[in-house]
């Protein structure tokens, strides 16, 4: 019981630090002639708890490939958490990115839903689907690369599983590329945690950017 309400406070902790964030907003475009990549991402992929953008794991992969990085991701979204609207024209993230028109769309989605899994569970299940349907039914020629949800403790909830499992039904329905495992790829090892004790430090995403670029080379990427 006691480890339970352990890892419930812990999640109210992340699910408020997350969400004190603005609303979405364009990201600069890296400069080069390589392929332009975006990412659709939280906290995670927008690399909070790093010293420096360029340490986090996004911008770690585009450089080593010769990639455009497009990163607008933002702190405590999810396809339902933190939106700032859902494809009615008012600059969601999702807008913004078919706006740059990208080759690439990595899709890094659904940590923070967890915490809104009770009293959206349908909502957040809808979402996923509509959301990477509209991403691929605006950019048909882009590849999609549909990442596992990531998640920052051992402990980990039944909701975190079952989204796990929605975003790669999702995945398969669009036909993109998938990530599995990347739930578990920071998992004990608090070294790796920035001193917020929710985010990954440089060390942290240092280890993302290595899994990351061992599964993209089996993508052939």
């Amino acid at each position: 019981m006691r480890s339970r309400l352990l890892a419930t406070a812990a999640a109210l902790t992340l699910a408020t630090a997350l969400a004190s964030c603005s609303s979405p907003a364009a990201a600069p475009v890296a400069d080069g002639d390589g392929p332009l990549v975006a990412f659709y991402g939280d906290s995670y992929t927008l690399g909070t708890g790093a010293s420096d953008p360029a340490e986090r794991w996004s911008t770690v992969i585009s450089e080593e490939r010769g990639w455009r990085e497009f990163n607008p991701s933002v702190n405590g979204l999810g396809f339902v958490n933190h939106r700032d609207g859902f494809g009615d024209g008012s600059g969601d993230l999702p807008s913004l990115i078919i706006a740059e028109q990208p080759d690439i769309v990595f899709v890094t989605m659904g940590l923070n839903d967890a915490f809104s899994f009770d009293r959206a569970a349908d909502q957040i299940h809808s979402q996923i689907d509509t959301d990477l349907h509209r991403l691929k039914d605006a950019l048909p020629d882009a590849r999609f690369i549909v990442v596992e949800p990531f998640w920052y403790t051992d402990e980990r909830p039944a909701a975190i599983e079952t989204i796990i499992e929605w975003v790669a039904d999702g995945a398969a329905d669009i036909g993109a590329d998938t990530v599995p495992g990347a739930s578990h790829w920071i998992e004990g090892h608090p070294e790796w945690m920035a001193s917020d004790g929710l985010h990954p430090n440089d060390e942290g995403y240092a280890e993302m950017a290595k899994r990351m670029d061992a599964e993209l080379e089996r993508l052939g990427l």
